[in-house]
């Protein structure tokens, strides 16, 4: 099974983003990502990806590893900022305590799984034949892969906008992956940045400044550790 898996990477890696996008379009269309079956659904899920991981003995591989030193990284602080983005209006409670604890624990797994689908296995697959093609292609893979949230009811302008920071976004999250050999900081970060999404107060402003932040910040950051790392 392991051989098998290893010498198949390409075909499980695609797998995985078709079952993702399946499986989290049908959560959202049938369910809303707030409920409990959504929750549910995404753990057994990221479960069974880790399963794959360990089968295929490839777990650090695919970046669940410990960041040995965080310095060079200015300890990722500049994480902290973007995650802390959806905040910016202050916190907007307007919905249950159940369905803002499974609305936070489904975007953990949701953080989880696109961070070892998209920067583990497609970046790690992509570079097998160039690792500075992979970069930028698993960043753009991820960004426009978001324009499936137009047929689960999403409005253009923002989709459009999502792309775009998504797409910045990607690029950081792979660049910490490369030169540090974790995504557990991208994971924490990425989770932090879809759970806070249910406090947003969702006002004009917010809706502006919000993806200026997500753009900017992530590339001026990536351009950094870049820099360090040269």
């Amino acid at each position: 099974m392991r051989e098998y898996l290893k010498k198949h990477e390409e075909l499980l890696c695609y797998g995985l983003i078709v079952l993702y996008v399946i499986i989290n379009s049908f959560c959202m269309r049938q369910y809303g990502l707030s409920d409990v079956r959504s929750t549910i659904i995404n753990t057994l899920f990221s479960i069974v990806v880790i399963a794959v991981m360990m089968i295929m003995k490839r777990v650090g591989y695919y970046g669940l590893q410990a960041v040995k030193d965080a310095k060079p990284y200015l300890y990722f602080i500049p994480l902290a900022l973007i995650s802390c983005v959806n905040l910016i209006n202050g916190v907007h409670v307007t919905d249950t305590p159940s369905h803002i604890v499974c609305h936070i624990l489904t975007m953990v797994n949701v953080g989880f799984l696109e961070e070892i689908i998209f920067r583990g296995f497609l970046f790690r697959m992509m570079a097998e034949d160039n690792a500075k093609t992979a970069v930028i292609g698993s960043s753009l893979i991820f960004g426009i892969g978001h324009i499936v949230n137009l047929l689960n009811g999403a409005q253009l302008i923002p989709t459009l906008l999502q792309i775009f920071y998504a797409t910045s976004i990607g690029y950081l999250f792979v660049t910490i992956f490369v030169h540090s050999g974790s995504l557990l900081p991208c994971m924490i970060s990425h989770a932090v940045i879809n759970a806070t999404s249910i406090f947003n107060g969702g006002n004009t402003v917010s809706m502006y400044i919000m993806p200026v932040v997500l753009i900017v910040v992530p590339l001026v950051y990536a351009s950094y550790i870049h820099h360090q790392s040269a």
